[in-house]
């Protein structure tokens, strides 16, 4: 139907907003810029990192905002042009992207350097849930209804991967996955599908990925098995992560008192690893706090996802829960040595501005789907 911005209906839906969510989000990002102050204090050249964060955020909380209060079936229309979209933009990062941290992946818009790959995040999402919204059924469980959304997820994550980056492409298949899974894909194909995958382990590593993600895999490996590892260069990063959590004990050594933070001795500790800044400096029990915030929030965004009438509404929530979730997973795993370096921040916490904007667009959708919440999307 035609829409309708009037006054009266966008006060009305500001107000229908989920407030609690957005509050405890908001908190995440206030924690984020306080550790981030610490993580850079004693080095001049990041000394503008904090306030560069809160000033992202500030604009991340207005997306949020602006993409809750389009309408939910204004998301279902542009699913598909969003997901073309980004994906020439990818291709185009293959053709003339910006090389940063020897990886090709940022595409140079103006003056402003953008990563494809954390938008095609959104977009597979919406693409997926208005897939599935069109054609699923009660007897959806058979492979050949899946093949498409496998398709839609294989193309992109090529081209990610090839940029170099392995926990984009890990996190695509990821989230791409588990809404095949809510899908309701037969347990007898998932086990395949996951055995399958096991299976070509060796043909990955030894054919697909590059030298040092290779090495990066033999440190990892290395370090699970009680090897030994060359401490001075492979494996400095986690080993200088594991002394700063292990020494921040059950409440921490201070704020801005952390040895292994204020010395400035954890590569990326800005990044990547601003959950060790956390451990060392706050403790065992505030680092706890700081994940059980992180489910609350994910806990409520699946909420919000069940109580949804539409399948879209439902796909489109599930999907940007489980986008974020698979980044604070594979964050906290890394820094912990028990996945290998791959470089995935940990959203609001660690310094980025492409991934906060993924982060809030992602919650900005759960959150025009909890506006939607009794709307069936009928006719779509």
């Amino acid at each position: 139907g035609s829409l309708n911005f009037s006054r009266r209906t966008r006060l009305q839906d500001l107000g229908g907003l989920p407030w609690g969510l957005i509050l405890l989000i908001c908190a995440m990002a206030v924690i984020g810029v306080a550790v981030l102050y610490s993580a850079t204090y004693t080095n001049p050249s990041e000394a503008d990192l904090p306030m560069k964060q809160a000033v992202r955020f500030g604009a991340a909380f207005c997306v949020m905002i602006l993409v809750a209060l389009i309408p939910l079936k204004v998301w279902f229309q542009l699913a598909w042009t969003a997901y073309f979209s980004t994906f020439f933009l990818l291709v185009c990062v293959e053709l003339f992207g910006v090389t940063g941290g020897g990886a090709q992946r940022w595409l140079q818009l103006g003056p402003v350097a953008v990563q494809p790959s954390e938008f095609m995040k959104l977009s597979l999402t919406l693409v997926l849930a208005a897939y599935y919204h069109k054609r699923w059924t009660d007897e959806s469980g058979g492979f050949v209804l899946h093949i498409p959304p496998l398709i839609l997820i294989s193309l992109p994550a090529f081209l990610i991967f090839k940029q170099p980056d392995f926990g984009t492409t890990l996190a695509l298949f990821a989230s791409g996955g588990i809404l095949i899974f809510l899908a309701g894909l037969y347990k007898r194909i998932i086990f395949a599908v996951v055995a399958a995958a096991v299976g070509s382990v060796p043909l990955i590593y030894g054919f697909v990925l590059q030298d040092y993600q290779r090495e990066r895999v033999d440190t990892f490996v290395a370090q699970l098995t009680g090897q030994s590892v060359n401490l001075i260069d492979d494996g400095y990063q986690i080993e200088q992560a594991k002394i700063a959590i292990g020494s921040g004990g059950l409440t921490g050594k201070g704020y801005m008192e952390g040895t292994q933070a204020q010395l400035d001795y954890i590569p990326e500790q800005h990044t990547d690893f601003i959950l060790t800044v956390v451990a060392e400096e706050f403790g065992f029990l505030a680092t706890t706090g700081v994940l059980l915030i992180w489910a609350l929030i994910l806990g409520l965004g699946l909420v919000i996802a069940l109580r949804a009438t539409s399948l879209f509404g439902r796909f489109v929530a599930a999907g940007a829960v489980a986008t974020v979730a698979f980044y604070i997973l594979f964050n906290i795993a890394m820094v912990l040595g028990l996945l290998p370096v791959v470089g995935v921040p940990l959203p609001l916490l660690s310094y980025g501005g492409t991934v906060m904007i993924t982060v809030a667009t992602s919650f900005g959708l759960v959150c025009a789907v909890h506006l939607a919440k009794d709307d069936p999307l009928q006719g779509l």
